[in-house]
């Protein structure tokens, strides 16, 4: 299917980074049952144009040709599920101090020529940028940006502030961009407040024994 099943599903983009933000659309990843909102190619443009990937009017042509070309719309939604799951692998082992898989660094570096094949120098806030836009005729093209943001990621030291959230059946990519390095929570308001609202229950429990 082309259309969005999610409908107005609005994306969590709390990772920090675009290549996170991707990774993180499969919520209750270490739970027993995971949610994978990319259901369908328009399921993957609306979150490609809420994370800034793809403009608005580049977005409607591309799910206009998607509709036409359903196949290339499955195999590019496809594309882009596989290299989220490598990703997803790739940097979760790093946040847990571990080495990454070399078939996944296989993949991503499968992905790269692609990638800056788009990639153009620019101007943006001041100072110079690589931004790869995405082309209408090609309909896995909003994962440039995203292969690009994942090698900027491993390149630089933000890398040493990427954080995995500790809430049990999260799971979630974020960086932790406090100044003591001291976040736990993807994102406060939902794995945090969770937290606290079953740390709350635990000592009111206790106190009424």
């Amino acid at each position: 299917m082309v259309t969005a099943q999610s409908g107005a599903y609005a994306f969590d983009l709390s990772g920090g980074r675009l290549c996170l933000d991707l990774a993180n659309t499969v919520s209750n990843r270490g739970g027993e049952d995971p949610v994978d909102h990319l259901r369908t190619y328009g399921d993957l443009i609306a979150w490609a144009v809420q994370a800034g990937a793809v403009a608005r009017g580049a977005a409607r042509g591309m799910l206009a040709r998607a509709a036409a070309r359903p196949a290339d719309a499955q195999r590019a939604l496809a594309t882009a599920c596989d290299a989220r799951e490598m990703l997803y692998r790739l940097l979760a082992a790093v946040a847990a101090g571990k080495r990454p898989r070399p078939e996944d660094l296989a993949v991503l570096n499968d992905h790269v020529p692609a990638a800056f094949a788009r990639a153009r120098v620019a101007m943006a806030g001041g100072r110079f940028v690589l931004s790869a836009a995405a082309a209408v005729d090609d309909l896995a093209s909003p994962l440039a940006p995203v292969i690009q943001s994942a090698i900027e990621l491993l390149t630089s030291r933000d890398i040493e502030r990427l954080r995995s959230c500790a809430a049990d059946t999260c799971e979630w990519l974020f960086l932790d961009t406090t100044k003591n390095r001291t976040r736990r929570w993807c994102d406060m308001k939902i794995c945090g407040n969770r937290a606290k609202i079953r740390r709350f229950r635990s000592r009111r429990q206790r106190r009424s024994r």
